[in-house]
């Protein structure tokens, strides 16, 4: 039994691994600690689909804990981040993790019930990673924001309010209507049926992936001049793109056919 069928499976359980850390980093308010492994697992989570293509080993139990490992790193992590955000925006005390000492004030929510808000970026992602299973068309390309690019979103929020504090900027991110208008916006790209392209590479060449190159030479820009805040940005940008190149594409079909 060859083992090189179980390498892209392996690199799957690393990105799950590592969101199980994020999630106890998100759960404990260290949502830096929580952003740095989430970027690892989604890391991972890029590599293990290159592996897979380049061993030639791609299953169909991959794909499934491929999903499964996204519902943590990509899914339950963001969903907490935002969830502490709101803690953070809405008026009551923190949510801090209490002791496992038995009395009544276990049995207490100390945070406003809003916050629970939050989760629906959770609810969102489970339900596009199960449609995304199922769903023949995203072979080559996404429909609605794959989890990882909205994980991405959402944990630069609090990377940009302790690493570039501007008052307005601030003000902004720790609004409670913007992060509940944040969540639904979030819930609604997740499963909107607005085609994305992929950025994942099938060959190395410039022609068949110019779009692809051209969209990460301008994220390393836009990431070097504006850091953090460039990720926001990054993501809009890549939804504004895609909408562009589809409709593009689509015209483009009209007229041949025509």
């Amino acid at each position: 039994m060859s083992m090189k069928r179980h390498i892209p499976n392996f690199i799957t359980l690393l990105n799950l691994f590592a969101g199980s850390i994020a999630v106890i980093f998100a759960v404990q308010g260290n949502l830096v600690m929580a952003a740095l492994f989430v970027g690892l697992g989604i890391f991972f989570d890029f590599f293990d689909g290159l592996a897979a293509r380049a061993l030639n080993v791609k299953s169909e139990l991959g794909l499934q804990l491929d999903s499964l490992a996204d519902m943590v790193t990509s899914g339950v992590v963001p969903g907490i981040v935002m969830f502490q955000l709101l803690i953070k925006a809405l008026p009551g005390d923190s949510a801090a993790p209490k002791d496992w000492s038995v009395g009544e004030d276990l049995l207490v929510w100390d945070f406003h019930y809003a916050a629970l808000f939050g989760l629906l970026i959770t609810l969102g992602s489970g339900y596009r990673l199960a449609k995304f299973n199922i769903d023949e068309r995203q072979s080559d390309s996404f429909i609605g924001l794959p989890t990882p690019a909205n994980a991405l979103l959402i944990l630069s929020l609090p990377l940009i309010l302790i690493f570039q504090p501007q008052p307005d900027v601030i003000a902004v991110i720790l609004n409670e209507w913007f992060l509940i208008g944040l969540t639904i916006f979030s819930c609604i790209m997740l499963n909107a049926e607005v085609p994305l392209f992929a950025l994942k590479f099938s060959t190395w060449s410039f022609k068949e992936n110019k779009l692809r190159y051209l969209f990460l030479l301008f994220c390393l820009i836009v990431l070097y001049f504006f850091q953090f805040i460039a990720i926001p940005v990054i993501i809009i940008s890549y939804i504004l793109l895609s909408i562009i190149t589809t409709s593009g594409n689509s015209e483009k079909e009209m007229e041949i056919r025509q």
